[in-house]
């Protein structure tokens, strides 16, 4: 079936289209054309001047709206990719808790399941965040599971369900060897809930660690005499950067301060959402630790140490457009492309040609009017 969508602003990486149409064939785009010489087509959808976009890649996220991933429940997941495609996300990696080896191997099964039953957004593989961190720094992670870094672990996770992303502390004894082991299987390793040196990061990307998680929360900042995982991601090339642009995790001038000093093609917002979003007030479960939800800001009953976030990615992608001033077209490389690139997700992250006709047309005001997947509405 052949689909037009018409008159919209399409944006995608380095383009800004004031007045065009999108043509769509089967999954994917087969032109985007600018003028009033339109095909003729099986269905047409007018998007009266609202914004298209790439679909949005969120390659770390929890839960939304009551529901986790570590619920260990087909249903959560499920409700939370619905959740999820209301947000504009057309791609979305389940993203897991410090939890209990044996739990961790069902939730990939479970992960598995939703992925094989399809019809939702896409799910090519999971990001499993611990168990390999550092207690000094597990912030709203479970430390009662942390544990020494296991290759055999995370083998066996990946088989079950690839794992895409393996946040872990880099300095940890073993984490090397891990990194190493990961790179040889496909595993993107990035550093997270660690004290390490800047100097054990760059260890760290000798071995093939390419990302950091959460950028600024749960690592070593930024010191003149020691400039820490913040300063390692600064300065070295080879890592991608997560941003939740909550503007509580990172303030906005947090936010350009990062924008003005890193290429924005090593950028990649996250949500970094848990199961507090799409609610306002409450309370829910993290990992076993009791969360409490105020003014839509996820913290630790415990401490009161930030929980994850309660961010939709359109809100996100709204808030980055805001705090860095920059332009649409730019903007939008750090929502689904730098994260589609990173992780060899083919023909995903732009209004293209060729690529999968996962889109999220978007009003004025950055709310989602309508999401699609392989070119069909969700």
């Amino acid at each position: 079936m052949r689909k037009l969508i018409t008159n919209a602003r399409v944006v995608s990486p380095d383009l800004d289209l004031a007045r065009a149409a999108v043509l769509i064939e089967g999954d994917r785009i087969e032109a985007v054309i600018e003028g009033n010489n339109l095909p003729s087509v099986d269905h047409k959808l007018d998007a009266a001047g609202k914004l298209l976009i790439p679909g949005f890649i969120d390659i770390h996220s929890h839960g939304a709206d009551g529901a986790d991933v570590c619920d260990d429940s087909l249903d959560s997941l499920r409700h939370i990719a619905l959740r999820k495609l209301q947000e504009g996300v057309t791609t979305w990696l389940p993203t897991t808790l410090t939890q209990p080896r044996e739990k961790l191997k069902s939730i990939a099964a479970k992960v598995a399941a939703f992925r094989d039953q399809g019809g939702l957004t896409r799910c090519p593989g999971m990001h499993v965040e611990g168990p390999f961190i550092n207690k000094e720094r597990a912030g709203a992670q479970n430390p009662q599971y942390v544990r020494p870094p296991d290759f055999a672990e995370i083998e066996e996770l990946h088989a079950i369900m690839p794992a895409l992303v393996l946040s872990l502390a880099p300095e940890m004894p073993g984490a090397i060897e891990l990194i190493e082991g990961c790179r040889a299987l496909g595993i993107t390793c990035s550093a997270a809930h660690t004290s390490a040196t800047a100097a054990q990061v760059f260890a760290a990307c000798d071995a093939g660690l390419t990302h950091l998680t959460h950028y600024g929360n749960a690592m070593t900042p930024l010191h003149h005499r020691e400039i820490g995982v913040i300063g390692a991601g600064m300065v070295d090339d080879r890592l991608m950067i997560e941003l939740i642009s909550d503007l509580i995790h990172l303030s906005p001038d947090m936010l350009r301060l990062v924008f003005t000093t890193i290429p924005i093609d090593r950028l990649m917002m996250i949500t970094d959402s848990v199961a507090a979003s799409w609610i306002v007030e409450g309370e829910i479960s993290l990992g076993g630790l009791e969360v409490v939800v105020k003014d839509k800001i996820a913290r630790l009953k415990e401490g009161g140490a930030l929980a994850g976030s309660t961010l939709l990615a359109n809100e996100g992608f709204r808030n980055l457009v805001g705090a860095t001033g920059l332009p649409l077209h730019e903007v939008i490389k750090v929502t689904s492309w730098n994260q589609a690139r990173s992780l060899g997700l083919e023909d995903l992250g732009k209004v293209a040609p060729g690529f999968l006709a996962d889109l999220v047309l978007l009003n004025n005001d950055y709310t989602v009017f309508k999401t699609f997947v392989g070119g069909e509405e969700r």
